[in-house]
């Protein structure tokens, strides 16, 4: 009785086995990941590819391209701040790179490619935003940190002028210890006015460049001003307003009399010295 066995490949014309041929490796992978990302796995000859379709694309200021194992460092020329801000250019018309491929690993390298650049133009806008904050400090900084260390030295004159209503000796010289902390009072508060005046528009650069990746500090210091993490610089809402701890300096200095004075009445009411 005849059997028939199968075969583990197909015969070709001449009777021997048949065998298809291994197809290449996909130039670019994709694995998903959570919340809805991608990985993309690309072999040597796809980057080269990726790049050859985005030759055209790629800007002037590009300067190198740093690999890392799982993102791409591009390295730009340094930004002045004052160029347009830098803007992911359309592909959208471009056959090589356009959605709507037929081919599944001809979609995945132009996903690849799109995803790159538009990376690129990212790291591009922070490095530009980055410099466009550090420039608008510069032109609006000016003299604040001359207005500070005035604001400082009549702080502590106030300080100095308070303390010693509770010496001994102030109680022979009352009244002219209470002139010089009236006089210490309006020193102090209008060194305050002056240096919230330019705090006022610092504040306003840094709520214009919310979205830069420097911080206030970061970005002072860029800009040629290190000593500013001392500056007292409230929020640019809270200037105009005497409400919450955040509060500018002058209400900071404000608060301060006004306890100043609150104790200096008391003390005259217990001493009996208080008029009316």
């Amino acid at each position: 009785m005849a059997h028939t066995l199968p075969l583990r490949a197909p015969l070709d014309d001449n009777g021997l086995p048949h065998h298809e041929p291994t197809p290449p490796p996909a130039l670019v992978t994709e694995t998903p990941t959570g919340f809805g990302g991608v990985n993309y796995r690309i072999t040597p000859e796809g980057m080269t590819e990726i790049w050859e379709r985005l030759r055209p694309y790629l800007p002037a200021y590009l300067k190198a391209v740093h690999p890392h194992p799982s993102y791409l460092r591009f390295e730009f020329e340094p930004f002045t701040g004052r160029e347009p801000e830098p803007s992911t250019p359309d592909t959208y018309t471009d056959p090589k790179l356009a959605y709507g491929a037929d081919d599944k690993a001809e979609r995945t390298l132009r996903k690849a490619a799109r995803g790159i650049l538009d990376d690129l133009y990212e790291q591009a806008r922070g490095k530009w935003r980055d410099a466009a904050y550090v420039v608008d400090l510069k032109r609006t900084v000016g003299d604040a940190g001359t207005r500070w260390q005035t604001y400082e030295r009549e702080a502590k004159a106030l300080e100095s002028a308070a303390d010693y209503l509770r010496t001994p000796q102030a109680s022979t010289e009352w009244m002219s210890a209470l002139s010089r902390l009236v006089d210490a009072q309006e020193r102090a508060l209008a060194a305050a006015s002056a240096f919230d005046d330019r705090a006022r528009e610092i504040a306003r650069v840094h709520d214009k460049h919310l979205y830069a990746d420097l911080g206030h500090d970061a970005a002072l210091e860029r800009a040629g001003y290190p000593e500013a993490k001392h500056w007292h610089i409230a929020s640019a809402d809270a200037y105009g307003s005497s409400w919450g701890i955040g509060v500018p300096l002058t209400e900071q200095v404000r608060r301060l009399i006004k306890d100043q004075d609150t104790h200096v009445a008391k003390v005259g009411r217990l001493a009996g010295t208080a008029t009316g």
